[in-house]
């Protein structure tokens, strides 16, 4: 036991913190209805990250590097907010697909020229949560921190923008700026995240405990607890299941929130299904025998 305490308490750590933030920005996505612009915004920075590797020779781990895939993050965020405003020929998801792609081609173009490239793709890809230090779980937590602090100071413009888009245009607010801020505070969450946990974790942990919220409860006041409660639980199992089975620690954390979002599911259809299917409650018939009133 305190051997899987000392193996699994840093990542665990990490993976709570990753939760409390990422899950907040997930229920802004889903309203948003631009799914995936973290996947987007997260291959960006790893395109980034290995430039700066690679041109400069910048550890992907070092400040350097971090600033190298955040400025790239930036330029995409501000790319994205102004795409949003005055593309109106195709919906933004087009327009986070096909940046997707294009940074998925460059990431892989960047890898092969680097010596041992698929390792850097496989950290990129899956992360080393593993070896998370307390140093990272301190830059971690100012960097959320004051992420968040910036989605309590404006989470009305926020809020109205991820509410109704087009009615706060029509209101002459400057929905270029207010966007670009909000995904560039995104970037910055993630372009920190993917250098320890990787794409796919940073994904899973930002839409599906969002989602899972989406499904049990319509009110917003509870969707966060929700989404926290299922983050924190599903890293907890996916930790254990690593530790004990020798997985790999982000493929099985991503798969228990899959699992996690897919149970959920399956319990609310099988809920529905008993709900339509019981009989209606009859009222009594008085007995035959019974004396008249």
């Amino acid at each position: 036991m305190p051997n899987m305490v000392a193996i699994l308490g840093l990542p665990f750590l990490t993976c709570v913190l990753m939760t409390l933030i990422l899950s907040h920005l997930g229920i802004h996505i889903l309203r948003r209805e631009v799914i995936f612009i973290d996947i987007a915004l997260a291959q960006t920075a790893a395109v980034g990250a290995l430039a700066g590797h690679i041109f400069f020779g910048f550890a992907t781990d070092s400040l350097l590097g971090y600033l190298c895939a955040l400025g790239i993050t930036l330029a995409a965020a501000g790319f994205y907010a102004i795409a949003r405003r005055h593309v109106s020929q195709i919906p933004l998801e087009a327009v986070i697909g096909v940046t997707y792609a294009i940074a998925a081609a460059a990431a892989l173009f960047l890898a092969g020229l680097a010596p041992g490239g698929h390792v850097h793709v496989k950290e990129v890809l899956a992360g080393s949560i593993l070896w998370s230090t307390w140093q990272d779980i301190g830059t971690a937590g100012l960097v959320f921190a004051a992420v968040g602090l910036g989605f309590v100071l404006f989470r009305k413009p926020f809020n109205r923008l991820s509410d109704d888009y087009d009615r706060a245009r029509a209101d002459q607010m400057n929905v270029v700026c207010w966007d670009f801020l909000f995904y560039a505070l995104l970037g910055m969450v993630v372009t920190l995240a993917v250098r320890t946990a990787g794409v796919v974790v940073v994904f899973s942990f930002l839409i599906i405990p969002a989602t899972v919220s989406a499904l049990l409860t319509s009110r917003w006041q509870l969707r966060l607890p929700i989404a926290w409660t299922y983050g924190i639980a599903s890293s907890a199992a996916g930790l254990l299941a690593a530790y004990h089975y020798d997985f790999s620690v982000g493929p099985a954390i991503a798969a228990f929130l899959g699992l996690t979002l897919a149970l959920t599911a399956a319990g609310l259809r099988v809920k529905d299904r008993i709900r339509r299917t019981a009989p209606c409650a009859r009222p009594a018939e008085p007995e035959a025998n019974a004396p008249p009133r």
